[in-house]
């Protein structure tokens, strides 16, 4: 018996490492003074999507915060990476090893400043358009292959205005309807984790009319 199990294991293809689980990373900045800025959209929808589907208490690991389910008949990790977000990539880095999932099962949920805010798009790949939570995570992966959640949240016009604006919280008038656009963005995620984010994004316009 033993004998034929070493077997297996010695022949066995590096596909048979993979896992089928998906890998939902929300970019942010860890600590209460950030908690309700532009930049921290994504820790925003995470934790939305948390709560939609009962997942389990957010727990510390991998210098993050993790918490484990199933959206459907998918199996989810949740991330927010505590490390800041211009060190995202090392957290995300650890649990894709850990869980052995290949960059195609990773969807990054963060802030877009070339989209008006309230707007979201769904892209897989390209570049990090100096966004720096994704330019850690192109390089700690090694791989711009996965997907991305951009959550719009405008440009200031001025560059000398985008960390203020970004480490800036959502105004008064935002706030009117950002839970609502988050609840969007939360509940239909499922779609993207059946291959359908075109249907993703059609949804969630249909649900938030802002």
């Amino acid at each position: 018996m033993f004998s034929r199990f070493f077997s297996i294991f010695l022949n066995r293809t590096p596909s048979q490492d993979v896992t089928n689980m998906w890998i939902l990373v929300g970019l942010g900045n860890p600590g209460k003074e950030y908690k309700d800025n532009r930049h921290n959209i994504g820790f925003m929808v995470i934790d939305e999507i948390a709560r939609e589907y009962g997942l389990p208490a957010f727990r510390a690991k991998f210098e993050g915060e993790i918490t484990e389910g199933r959206i459907g008949e998918e199996k989810v990790v949740l991330v927010k990476p505590q490390t800041f977000m211009n060190l995202s990539g090392e957290c995300v880095q650890k649990i894709v090893r850990f869980y052995k999932v290949t960059p195609n099962r990773i969807i990054a949920i963060h802030d877009e400043l070339d989209l008006v805010a309230g707007k979201m798009r769904v892209k897989k790949g390209g570049g990090a358009a100096g966004h720096n939570g994704l330019k850690s995570m192109d390089q700690h992966l090694n791989s711009q292959d996965y997907w991305r959640v951009r959550m719009g949240i405008g440009h200031p016009g001025d560059k000398e205005r985008v960390t203020g604006h970004v480490l800036g919280d959502f105004s008064k008038e935002e706030e009117k309807w950002l839970p609502e656009w988050i609840d969007a963005c939360a509940k239909n995620v499922g779609l993207i984790l059946s291959g359908k984010p075109e249907d993703y994004m059609t949804k969630v316009a249909a649900d938030f009319k802002h």
